[in-house]
């Protein structure tokens, strides 16, 4: 069958080459284990069973992931393994399973949760560059929707994924993720919701102000996170404005941005969070 699942829309067989996220139908895992590091609400306890998986749909140049996005990096399990990882990681207590990057092997992971439904939340870790149609797939599976919106402009959207539909897109995705999970706290911990992520990046700071424009009115009790931990990474010879970090300018503009709006919950990563020893060193 032909790959529609994200907007690139290539239209690979991926049963038998690659499509544009850089890898078939043959699910790749490059870590799982208990996470540590995400947002408080979703991190309780042991952690998030987070799974990572190889390929991409959108492909930042800076992502921090970069072997995994770009090189499509990570081991072989098959759908029935991936069900038992599932378990494997709720019987180590993971507060959630966090599905890192998620949205090319859409159609596996809905088999592995027919397999296996774990107990505790789902959560749908994405790019935010998603169709309604594929979100439709599995949004019955996924209880958390942790989504980045990342670009608001298309000549930035271009020029980092050479994608400049990007917030066109992502704006629906994130708009019917905020509609289909009303946030639901049990215990201190995030059952079911939106977390919106927005990473700052630097000399970006007006896609920021302009991102959180469009956030405030529609995110009602849902959570937005801003995260300062832009660190650089992958491939940015060319871009000379993202080998650096932040400035504690820049995070505070967008930190002041996002008071002023009176966002109701709302997560502030920490300055310091810029540091490569956040990034995970791969498995497989």
């Amino acid at each position: 069958m032909n790959c529609d699942l994200c907007p690139n829309k290539c239209g690979a067989d991926r049963d038998l080459t690659n499509g544009l996220c850089g890898v078939d139908n043959q699910i790749k895992i490059a870590k799982y284990y208990l996470h540590p590091y995400e947002e408080p609400i979703i991190c309780k306890d042991g952690g998030a069973g987070a799974i990572f998986f190889g390929g991409c749909s959108l492909r930042c140049v800076f992502c921090q992931n970069y072997e995994l996005s770009h090189n499509a990096k990570g081991k072989v399990f098959s759908i029935d393994e991936l069900a038992r990882i599932f378990k494997e990681l709720e019987d180590l207590g993971a507060s959630n399973i966090d599905l890192v990057n998620p949205t090319h092997y859409a159609i596996q992971i809905k088999k592995a949760l027919d397999i296996y439904r774990p107990k505790i939340p789902v959560v749908w870790n994405s790019h935010g560059y998603e169709t309604l149609e594929t979100l439709s797939i599995i949004d019955s599976y996924v209880d958390v929707y942790l989504p980045d919106l990342k670009y608001f402009s298309p000549s930035r959207a271009e020029r980092y994924t050479k994608k400049a539909n990007y917030f066109e897109v992502a704006k629906k995705a994130v708009e019917f993720m905020l509609k289909s999970k009303r946030p639901r706290v049990e215990n201190g911990a995030l059952v079911e919701g939106t977390i919106i992520r927005h990473l700052i990046l630097p000399m970006n700071v007006d896609e920021s102000l302009k991102i959180l424009d469009f956030l405030a009115p529609i995110l009602g009790d849902n959570y937005l996170s801003l995260m300062a931990q832009y660190t650089p990474f992958g491939e940015i010879e060319g871009f000379k404005e993202l080998q650096r970090k932040i400035t504690k300018r820049e995070y505070n503009a967008v930190k002041e941005k996002a008071i002023a709006l009176n966002i109701k919950n709302l997560f502030l990563q920490e300055y310091s969070s810029a540091n490569e020893s956040f990034i995970p060193r791969w498995d497989w």
